[in-house]
């Protein structure tokens, strides 16, 4: 069973219609990002999916119950992008606090926030947090109770390299024991090597969906070859591939996708010529805006 369902959701602010007949599907153990511009209708979807807010029309399950109910409630964590604590607790007396909440028992604190990296500053008041640690804090409440479904709103936001490794290599581990993650960023190129499946929102409407392989055909956008040739034969390299761009001694082609594979031969058949090449496939950044000004247009 799915673990979150929409099918033809609509919602609409007067005469604002915030989403448009949103259909979609999250499978268990499955990461899906979601994309979109500011007032694309990200917020409004995650809202909805919490229960925070009704849509018009439409129908909505949450691991199989109404948004907002309590069993919906006990399966889903939700991280937002500016995560707020009181500053005078300490993150430990913070997580007991929400540990209490759930009727979960304290002693799992300390655990939750060695997981995400706070363990030694457990001890310490949250008003001497950066905004990275405070968003940790907030990562390590997604987890208490072993939801089945994380909506994660800009979750990296304020985190480090490191940091973001870390998480996502978190979200992966989670995934691979069966929680769903819909997660929203515009990190894209954080998001496209981390998650199974990509959706784009433009106008309240769903204009794309799928695994980025898939997403690359449907654009289909040019691939690039970038070319360094041997010591000396940069000339020789140029008259075998007129077509290329020359630039520092170097080339660079672009071919349609139903072409890369003959266009890699050619190059491959000039042989000790040949120094180096790289093959550079459209990015998710490359893919979003095809979608998204086609959508416009």
């Amino acid at each position: 069973m799915p673990t979150l369902t929409l099918q033809r959701l609509t919602k609409t602010y007067g005469s604002l219609r915030a989403l448009s007949e949103v259909s979609l599907t999250v499978a268990p153990g499955e990461r899906v990002a979601l994309l979109g511009h500011n007032g694309a209708g990200k917020s409004t979807l995650m809202k909805i999916i919490l229960g925070l807010i009704p849509y018009d029309t439409g129908s909505l399950q949450v691991t199989g119950a109404a948004p907002g109910s309590a069993e919906a409630r006990r399966n889903v964590a939700y991280l937002p992008e500016n995560a707020a604590f009181h500053p005078a607790l300490t993150g430990l007396e913070q997580m007991r606090h929400y540990l209490a909440l759930r009727g979960e028992s304290a002693a799992l604190a300390m655990g939750l926030l060695d997981r995400v990296g706070l363990g030694p500053a457990a001890r310490r008041r949250i008003g001497t947090y950066s905004k990275g640690m405070r968003q940790r804090v907030g990562l390590a409440q997604t987890l208490i109770g072993k939801p089945r479904l994380l909506v994660l709103d800009e979750p990296t936001s304020g985190l480090d390299p490191v940091s973001r490794r870390d998480f996502y290599e978190l979200l992966d581990g989670l995934a691979a024991d069966g929680a769903s993650i819909l997660l929203s960023s515009h990190a894209l190129t954080e998001v496209e090597a981390r998650t199974d499946r990509i959706l784009i929102l433009s106008g309240g409407v769903l204009v794309a969906e799928g695994a980025l392989a898939d997403l690359r055909r449907t654009a289909a956008l040019p691939v690039a070859f970038h070319i360094t040739p041997r010591a000396g034969a940069a000339a020789s390299v140029a008259a075998a591939l007129p077509e290329a761009r020359v630039h520092t001694g170097n080339l660079t082609l672009t071919c349609a996708q139903e072409d890369k594979l003959r266009l890699l031969s050619r190059i491959m058949a000039l042989g000790d010529q040949i120094a180096d090449v790289d093959m550079v496939p459209p990015s998710l950044e490359d893919i979003y805006s095809h979608f998204s000004k086609r959508a416009g247009q």
